[in-house]
C-alpha cells in the first residue's frame, strides 16, 4: 500500500472520529452516551432500563472521559485541551448512581489517568497544557478512593457494583448484596490501580488489585492451571466452570502480562506463562478458541464462541506467539467477510449464534498489533474493510450505531464510549507513520480500554516489594520463557510471505455453504495425520467417523428407539494406540453425557383451555420460561387469550386494547423472548404464549423446550411465560377461530376439572362424562413427560429467538433413525455410550451431540403422519362439529393413548 493511500485512510479515520465525536458534543454532552438515532443522549433513568448494560453509566460524561487520549493520538491537541476543560468544570463523581466496578475503573479511572499522562507529555513539550497542574490526576485519586470500599470483603476480590456517592454498606447504597463476581472485573484492575498509586504515591491502590489478583491465582484450578468464568467473592468458590478467553476472563490474562511490561514484577509473567500454556493446551484448537470446563478441561464447555476474544491474537502478539495468532486473527477475518462485522457469539461451523455487534474494537486492536509485528501490508487492507463496513453499514446522521442483527443490517440506538476510546485509536495508529503521531507511542502500554499508562512508571514509587511466590504452586518449563518479549527480527524472517503462508490454508475455513458433518475444523487445512476423534466431534451418520470408531474397537449397535448405543473391545482395535483413542474416546462420551444431563431442567407447565365447552378437558404440555412469574411458586394465571399486532411481539404493540388484562398469544421468532414478554407486559398482558414458527412441531416428538432469557437481567418481567410447540398450539389457534372467547389456565400442572368450575353453569354431559375418560384427562403434563423415554433429554436455548434457522433455538432431538445425514441433525441427537452389552437398552449414558445446517421439516412430517391418529392432542378442524362428535373423538383418542402407553411411548 503506497504511503498516499495510508495517509488517505488515516485521513478517512479522522473524519469518522471528528463525526461521531462531534454529534456527541452537539446532541448529547453531558449525558453519558450518544443515542446516534435519535441524536439525543442517553441519561441513566430517563431511558428504559438496559440491565447490566447500564452499569457502565455513571451521569459523569463517560464518552468525554473514554475520548480524552484518543485526541491526543490524533493529533487534535486544541480538542483534547477544550475537552479536559469541560472535564474539570462540569464533570461530578459524587452521584448516587449504581455503577460496575470494573467499567467505572477501565473507562473512568483509565480515561482520567490516560488523560493526566498525556497532558503532562505536552505540558513538557512547551506548546500546549501549560496552566495544567494535575487536575486529572486529583480527580482521578477522588474515584479511586470512592472504589476502594468495594474491596471490602473476606476474600479481597471486590464486589461488582458499588454507589459512587454512598458506597457498598449504607441502606442508601441500593448494592452490596452480590455474591458473585466475573474473574476478569476482579482481575482487571491493576495496571489503573498501580498506576494511580505509583502517579501519586499512595500505595492502597496497588495493594488492592494485587490482593485480588493474588487471591483469582490462588483459586485456580490446581490440575489444569485454569480460572472459571465467575467466581463467589466472599467464599472463593467457583459459580461458572467453564474456562476460555473470551467474555469474563478476557482481560484477567490480558493484564497479568501487561502488568509484568508496567510494573517488572516476575510472578506476574509466570502466571501469565502457567495460564498461557493451559489455554494452547486446552481452549485453542487453531484457529478456534473454545470454552472448556476447569476440571475436566477435555470437555468443550460449548460450541460457539463470543467476539470478546478477538482480541487474543494480540495478546499472543505481546507474548511472540506469532503463529496461531495469524491463525485465529484470519479465522475472525473470514467471519467479518461474511457478516461484514463479527457477530457477538458465532458456532464453530460459523454460523451467528447472536447477531448484535455493538462496534467493539478488539478485532481491530488485533489487526494493529500483528501488523507491528509483521510489517505485512495485507493487514492495511484488513483495516480498510473495516473502515469501509463501518461507513456503509453504521453510519447514520448522528454518528454511528450499533448493529442489532448482522444479518438484517438493522440498527440499535447506541454508541458505546469504547467506540471512540479504542476503534479509532487502532484504526488510525494502523495507518500512521511515525512522524504522524506527536509523540512515541512505543514508550506507553495500552489498557484493555487502549488508554495510554507511561512505562516509566515502573520505576516510579516502587514501594511495594513483593517476593515472587508463584514458584510455591507450581513447577514452570523454562521453555516457557523462550518467546517472551522476542527480537522481532528472530522471530519474524524478512520474508514479505511469512505470515500469508500461515493465513493461506485459511481462506476458505469461513465457507459459504454448510459444512457436511462436525469434523475438527483444523483437519481441512493441516497437512499430515488427523487428531484422534472426539467425543464432543463425533456423528453416528458421518461414515468416516463410523470408519474411526472401527478402528478404535468401538462398535455402534442401533437401538429400536432410534439411538445407538457404543461398545468398546480393546482387542478389536486396529492397534494399541487405536485403542488407547477408543478408550479415551469412550470416557469422553460418557463425560459429555453425565455433564448435560446435569444441567438444570425445569419441570414442564400446562395450558388448560378451561372456557366452554372444554371445560379443562384439553391440557397441553407446555415449555417454561427461566425468567417471569415462576408458576411453581405462585398461583396459577387465568384469563381469555388474544393475539398480539405484531403477531411476533417483537415491538409495541398496536392493539394494547385487546390485549389488555389478558394473555397474549405471540409466535416464536425474530427477536429475544424477554423482548416479546416485555412488550405484551407493557401492553397489559398478564400471562403470554409463545406459539413456535416450526410448523409441523410437536411435544410428542420434541422434547421439552425452555425459554431462556436475553442475557440481561429480566426480573422486571412479572408476568408468565409458556412455550407450545406449532402442533399445540394451533389447537389453541382453531378454538379462538370458532368460538373467539377462548380462556385458559397457565399452571404448573393440570387442575381438577371440579376446581376450574366451582361456581360455573355446568352442561349435564359434562357431569356424566366417562370416568375412565375423567382420569386421563386430569393427568398432568408432568405424568406425560415421564410416559417418554427415560433417556430424553432436554433443551434450553439460550441463543436469539429469530426466524433465521442459522441462528434460532433449535429444538433438541431425543433420538434420530439411521436415515438421517448430518445435515438433518439439529442441534442435539442423542447418543448412549456405555461398556456393556449384555442388555443394550438399560445402563447407557445419552448425551446432545451439535448437529448441523437444515431441519427436520421433512422427518417430522412423516413422523406426524403416521402418529397424527394416536395424538393425544386433538387439532380442531376447520368444520364446526357437533359436540357430540367432539366426545365421541376424544373417546377413541383416550383409547388410542391407552394403548400407547403399553407401548411405552
Amino acid at each position: 500500500m503506497s504511503r498516499e493511500e495510508k495517509q488517505k485512510l488515516g485521513n478517512q479515520v479522522l473524519e469518522m472520529f471528528d463525526h461521531a465525536y462531534g454529534n456527541y458534543m452537539e446532541h448529547a454532552y453531558p449525558a453519558d452516551e450518544l443515542m446516534p438515532l435519535t441524536c439525543r443522549g442517553r441519561v441513566r433513568g430517563q431511558e428504559p432500563s438496559r440491565g447490566d448494560v447500564d452499569d457502565a453509566l455513571g451521569k459523569f460524561s463517560l464518552t468525554l472521559i473514554d475520548s480524552l487520549d484518543t485526541l491526543v493520538v490524533l493529533n487534535k491537541t486544541k480538542e483534547f485541551e477544550d475537552a479536559v476543560r469541560k472535564v474539570l468544570k462540569d464533570v461530578n463523581l459524587d452521584n448516587d448512581v449504581v455503577v460496575s466496578v470494573f467499567e467505572t475503573n477501565i473507562r473512568v479511572l483509565g480515561g482520567l489517568l490516560g488523560g493526566h499522562s498525556l497532558a503532562i507529555m505536552l505540558k513538557e513539550k512547551g506548546e500546549y497544557m501549560q496552566w495544567y497542574n494535575d487536575e486529572l490526576l486529583q480527580m482521578a485519586k477522588q474515584l479511586g478512593y470512592k472504589l476502594l470500599p468495594a474491596f471490602n470483603t473476606t476474600s479481597g476480590l471486590p464486589y461488582p457494583r458499588i454507589n459512587l456517592k454512598f458506597g457498598i454498606r449504607k441502606p442508601e447504597a441500593r448494592t452490596g448484596t452480590e455474591t458473585d463476581t466475573c474473574t476478569a472485573c476482579a482481575g482487571t484492575l491493576i495496571l489503573e490501580f498501580a498506576a494511580l498509586s505509583r502517579f501519586t504515591g499512595a500505595t492502597i491502590f496497588e495493594e488492592y488489585a494485587r490482593k485480588a489478583l493474588d487471591f483469582l491465582w490462588e483459586k485456580r484450578q490446581r490440575s489444569s492451571n485454569l480460572v472459571g468464568v465467575t467466581i463467589n467473592i466472599h467464599t472463593g468458590d467457583w459459580v461458572r466452570k467453564d474456562s476460555g478467553v473470551g467474555a469474563g476472563i478476557d482481560s484477567y490474562y490480558e493484564y497479568l502480562l501487561k502488568a509484568y511490561v508496567l510494573l517488572g514484577d516476575d510472578s506476574f509473567l509466570e502466571r501469565f506463562n502457567t495460564h498461557y500454556d493451559a489455554i494452547m493446551r486446552y481452549i485453542s484448537q487453531p484457529p478456534l478458541l473454545l470454552d472448556v470446563h476447569i476440571h475436566k478441561p477435555m470437555l468443550n464447555a460449548r460450541t460457539w464462541m463470543d467476539a470478546l476474544l478477538a482480541f487474543f491474537p494480540g495478546l499472543q502478539v505481546l507474548k511472540g506467539d506469532i503463529r496461531p495468532a495469524i491463525e485465529t486473527h484470519e479465522m475472525l477475518y473470514q467471519v467479518i467477510k461474511k457478516h461484514n462485522f463479527l457477530p457477538e457469539a458465532f458456532t464453530t461451523d460459523f454460523r451467528v449464534h447472536w447477531a448484535q455487534h455493538p462496534l467493539r474494537p478488539e478485532f481491530a486492536e488485533s489487526t494493529y498489533f500483528l501488523y507491528k509485528a509483521t510489517g505485512d501490508p495485507y493487514y492495511l487492507e484488513v483495516g480498510k474493510t473495516l473502515i469501509e463496513n463501518l461507513n456503509k453499514y453504521a453510519r447514520v446522521p448522528c454518528g454511528f450505531a450499533a448493529m442489532k442483527d448482522v444479518r438484517t443490517g438493522s440498527h440499535e440506538d447506541r454508541m458505546d464510549s469504547f467506540f471512540l476510546a479504542e476503534m479509532f485509536k487502532y484504526l488510525y495508529l494502523l495507518f500512521a507513520d511515525k512522524e504522524d503521531i506527536i509523540f512515541d507511542i512505543e514508550d506507553y502500554i495500552f489498557t484493555t480500554e487502549a488508554h495510554l499508562l507511561p512505562l516509566w512508571l515502573s520505576t516510579t514509587n516502587q514501594s511495594i516489594a513483593k517476593k515472587n511466590t508463584t514458584s510455591e504452586y507450581t513447577e514452570l518449563d523454562d521453555s516457557n520463557f523462550d518467546w517472551t518479549c522476542p527480537n522481532t527480527q528472530i522471530l519474524f524472517p524478512n520474508d514479505p510471505l511469512y505470515a500469508q503462508s500461515i493465513r493461506e490454508p485459511l481462506k476458505n475455513v469461513v465457507d459459504k455453504s454448510c459444512p457436511r458433518g462436525i469434523i475438527r475444523v483444523e483437519e481441512s487445512f493441516r497437512s499430515g495425520a488427523k487428531p484422534p476423534l472426539r467425543a464432543r466431534d463425533f456423528m453416528a451418520t458421518n461414515p468416516e467417523h463410523l470408519e474411526i470408531l472401527k478402528k478404535m474397537g468401538v462398535s455402534l449397535i442401533h437401538l429400536k428407539d432410534g439411538r445407538v448405543q457404543l461398545v468398546q473391545h480393546a482387542i478389536q482395535a486396529a492397534s494399541s494406540i487405536d485403542a488407547e483413542d477408543g478408550l479415551r474416546f469412550m470416557q469422553e462420551m460418557i463425560e459429555l453425557s453425565s455433564q448435560q444431563q446435569k444441567e438444570q431442567q425445569l419441570p414442564p407447565r400446562a395450558v388448560q383451555i378451561v372456557s366452554h365447552p372444554f371445560f379443562g378437558r384439553v391440557v397441553l404440555t407446555a415449555g417454561p420460561a427461566q425468567f417471569g412469574l415462576d408458576l411453581s411458586k405462585h398461583k396459577e394465571t387465568r384469563g381469555f387469550v388474544a393475539s398480539s399486532k405484531p403477531y411476533n411481539g417483537c415491538s409495541e404493540l398496536t392493539n394494547p386494547e385487546a390485549v389488555m388484562g389478558k394473555i397474549a398469544l405471540i409466535q416464536r421468532g425474530q427477536c429475544m423472548f424477554a423482548e416479546k414478554a416485555r412488550n405484551i407486559q407493557n401492553a397489559g398482558a398478564i400471562g403470554g404464549i409463545v406459539i413456535d414458527d416450526n410448523e409441523g412441531s410437536s411435544s410428542d416428538t420434541a422434547p421439552l423446550f425452555q425459554m431462556a432469557g436475553d442475557g440481561k437481567d429480566t426480573d422486571d418481567i412479572k408476568i408468565p411465560m409458556l412455550f407450545l410447540f406449532s402442533k399445540e398450539g394451533s389447537i389453541i389457534l382453531d378454538a379462538v377461530r370458532e368460538y373467539e372467547e377462548v380462556e385458559v389456565l397457565l399452571s404448573d400442572k393440570a387442575k381438577d376439572r371440579a376446581a376450574i368450575l366451582k361456581g360455573k353453569m355446568i352442561p349435564s354431559y359434562i357431569i356424566n362424562s366417562n370416568p375412565e375418560m375423567e382420569n386421563e384427562e386430569q393427568s398432568s403434563p408432568e405424568n406425560d413427560s415421564q410416559n417418554q423415554s427415560a433417556e430424553q433429554v432436554s433443551s434450553s436455548s439460550q441463543e436469539v429467538d429469530s426466524v433465521d434457522q442459522e441462528s434460532s433455538e433449535e429444538n433438541s432431538l431425543n433420538s434420530y433413525p439411521e436415515s438421517l445425514s448430518p445435515a438433518d441433525m439439529d442441534n442435539a441427537a442423542s447418543i448412549s455410550a456405555s461398556e456393556q452389552t449384555s442388555n443394550p437398552t438399560e445402563n447407557h449414558e445419552t448425551t446432545n451431540l451439535n448437529g448441523e445446517c437444515t431441519d427436520l421439516d421433512n422427518q417430522l412430517q412423516e413422523q406426524s403422519e403416521t402418529e397424527e391418529d394416536s395424538n393425544p392432542n386433538v387439532s380442531w378442524g376447520k368444520k364446526v362439529q357437533p359436540i357430540d362428535s367432539i366426545l365421541a373423538d376424544w373417546n377413541e383418542d383416550i383409547e388410542a393413548f391407552e394403548m400407547m402407553e403399553k407401548d411405552e411411548l
